[in-house]
């Protein structure tokens, strides 16, 4: 067993250290929007939403450590552990304050943390039933609605997901058009696009300074949707349109509630949720 002598000097080597995880997800949160606009969409996804998942983790044990420096303090786990309680209020460099604001913030992170993964999964189970109640076999339906909405359902194992799209939507685009939306959302839908904005959230859930990650990881997927129908369609500048086109459109509907809305998975700012992304947008005026 270590002496808490020994884990005394060591927490004292590690005052600091342990305070950088508590600060490194604020220079991600400072670079993600630069990232997200200069790499390949792809590429820069899976770096922001992975750098953030490690930095939340990071931070999260960060915390963690600082309460258990505070917790053997405790006379009572002092004694459980073998400890000298003189030796840790001699040598561990942790206040009482830094413990106890430590213990709050980590209470208060699992808590945020907890009620936003259970709001995902229940927005994913019923993303699930809906696409599975959804009429026809392929993964394309149009469903009878005036207001122009288009947007992709991830499905339940062992069920494909659906790309649902309104008649309104279908009459505000032309069929070339149409084929670049398609095209789109088969991407959310094929690539889990709705799993990446999810580990965003979580990850900014434990650790607040990552917020700006979310918004980054929103851009990219949108992104990465965007390069793929224009590949698709062999025209950057008709896909552009297109997606301006879709997505104004929509802009003009009323909100929606679907739960493909909660999971972030939604079509180039659809319903209001946001801008057409920039390189759309400058491709679409050339």
């Amino acid at each position: 067993m270590v002496h808490l002598e020994q884990l005394a000097t060591g927490l004292d080597a590690l005052h600091l250290f342990f305070y950088v995880p508590l600060v490194l997800p604020g220079l991600l949160g400072l670079a993600a929007p630069r990232l997200a606009d200069r790499l390949e969409p792809r590429a820069a996804t899976w770096l922001l939403a992975g750098s953030a998942v490690v930095l939340a983790g990071g931070s999260t044990v960060a915390l963690g450590v600082l309460v258990l420096a505070g917790l053997i303090r405790v006379p009572l786990l002092a004694f459980l552990g073998h400890w000298s309680l003189s030796s840790v209020q001699q040598a561990d460099p942790v206040s009482k304050a830094e413990a106890a604001l430590a213990a709050v913030l980590l209470a208060v992170v699992a808590v945020a943390a907890a009620r936003l993964l259970r709001r995902r999964v229940r927005a994913l189970v019923e993303a699930g039933f809906e696409a599975a109640c959804l009429p026809g076999a392929g993964d394309y339906v149009v469903i009878d609605d005036p207001a122009p909405e288009a947007y992709a359902l991830p499905g339940h194992p062992g069920r494909p997901g659906r790309i649902v799209v309104s008649s309104g939507m279908l009459a505000a685009l032309d069929e070339d058009e149409r084929e670049v939306l398609i095209a789109h959302e088969r991407t959310h839908l094929r690539a889990h696009h709705y799993a990446f904005v999810a580990v965003a959230h979580l990850a900014a859930a434990a650790n607040p300074l990552l917020r700006p990650v979310c918004t980054a990881v929103a851009y990219t997927v949108e992104r990465w949707a965007d390069e793929t129908a224009a590949s698709a369609c062999g025209d950057r500048r008709r896909a552009a349109r297109a997606v301006g086109k879709a997505a104004l459109a929509a802009k003009h509907g009323p909100p929606s509630r679907n739960p493909a809305t909660a999971l972030g998975i939604r079509g180039d700012g659809l319903r209001g949720a946001g801008p057409v992304p920039r390189r759309v947008a400058a491709d679409a005026e050339r």
